[in-house]
């Protein structure tokens, strides 16, 4: 059987995040496959959650383990000494180097323990962590970038296209193998890399397309408080949202939706258990993007229920195909609005952009295909 040490730093138990949902795709995937999976995140809240008994009873990891997360407020001279100061002192850190300095001797206690066939590393910001390569004793290492940093910083101040892509290429390049999401940000990687560099899409299983007269929301809109989900809703709601007609219903989930004025037919449901339901009473969905890099994975959940997908171009981003591909684009707030009422009023497009929705999930992203791909990555 082979031996998987997978890093993922965040609470993958908040399923609204896409980011949390493709890890867990990935512990399906080598469930699956019947690969064992020591697994280590670097979560509080996943430890208080008792994440780890979790996914061991559902059979996803074989071990599991928790780096310190330090809170500041709980002890602030070591977050001084251990975080902050370094950040400061070098000024790349802080984009280029998350955590702790103590999480990079738990991880070498984690990697002396067992053999292991792949290291996979979760963003290029936490590839610190496998500095001393005599540790894998021959491991395969393997970066799952999600996103593109470069791209993320770019509103930072200070910032320098060339300073941040050179840096977040000497990261990438420590690895023998970078996955991206986006099949974007596969070919940016593979212009300035001489490694391996895979796209590796999402997987999903269909869940079939929903009726149209059974919904209980005209749209649904699932994101979490990131800094591009959060300015992106302010664009809708100040732009968009005013040009729907009065009885359109709004579905929010997720913690995007504290950053929502209260108003009529919009629902905020905050975090919820799961989605299914809640696509399945849903017409529609909406991606406001204005920013952000990787793959817009709501996009590809709602294509999965035959979901038409109403967004902005940055909602395009990752896709394998941008024409034809069940989103109607724009960023355009009067036509943002238009393409909504739309797809409520006419039957036809409405079963146009559904089909094309399904063609396109079902000829990229579906687990059947996606999980094939993944076989070249992970088993053969």
């Amino acid at each position: 059987m082979s031996q998987i040490l997978y890093f993922y730093p965040e609470n993958l138990l908040l399923k609204q995040h896409g980011n949390n949902a493709r890890a867990l795709e990935l512990l399906k995937y080598f469930k699956d496959r019947g690969v064992s999976v020591d697994f280590v995140c670097a979560s509080g809240d996943f430890l208080i959650q008792n994440g780890v008994e979790i996914l061991k009873a559902e059979g996803l990891i074989a071990n599991g383990f928790v780096l310190d997360s330090l809170p500041r407020k709980k002890n602030k001279i070591k977050y001084l000494l251990e975080h902050s100061l370094p950040n400061k002192i070098y000024s790349l850190r802080k984009y280029f180097r998350k955590g702790r300095l103590i999480n990079v001797a738990r991880f070498r206690d984690i990697l002396s323990r067992k053999k292991y066939d792949k290291v996979i590393i979760s963003y290029a910001f936490w590839s610190y962590l496998i500095e001393n390569k005599g540790l894998l004793k021959g491991a395969e290492l393997i970066i799952d970038t999600h996103d593109f940093l470069t791209a993320q910083y770019k509103e930072e101040k200070g910032f320098k296209t060339g300073v941040f892509l050179e840096k977040e290429l000497e990261l990438l390049n420590k690895f023998d193998k970078i996955l991206t999401i986006s099949v974007d940000e596969k070919y940016i990687f593979s212009q300035f890399l001489n490694k391996e560099v895979v796209w590796a899409p999402h997987p999903i299983a269909f869940n079939g397309t929903v009726s149209k007269k059974d919904c209980e929301y005209d749209l649904i809109y699932v994101a979490s408080d990131n800094i591009h989900n959060i300015k992106s809703a302010k664009w809708f709601f100040e732009n968009v949202h005013p040009l729907l007609n009065k009885d359109v219903k709004i579905c929010v989930i997720g913690k995007v939706s504290e950053h929502i004025e209260d108003k009529p037919n919009i629902i905020k449901l905050g975090n919820v258990p799961e989605l299914t339901d809640y696509y399945r009473k849903s017409k529609i969905a909406i991606c406001p993007m204005l920013s952000g890099t990787g793959l817009k994975i709501k996009v590809v959940e709602a294509m999965s229920y035959g979901l038409p997908v109403v967004c902005n171009e940055r909602g395009l981003d990752g896709l394998s195909s941008k024409y034809n591909n069940g989103c109607l684009a724009t960023n355009s707030p009067s036509e943002f609005a238009e393409n909504i009422h739309k797809l409520l009023s006419d039957s036809d497009l409405y079963a146009k952009v559904s089909e094309q929705a399904v063609n396109h999930f079902m000829q990229t992203y579906d687990t059947n295909v996606v999980y094939k791909m993944l076989d070249s990555i992970f088993i053969n």
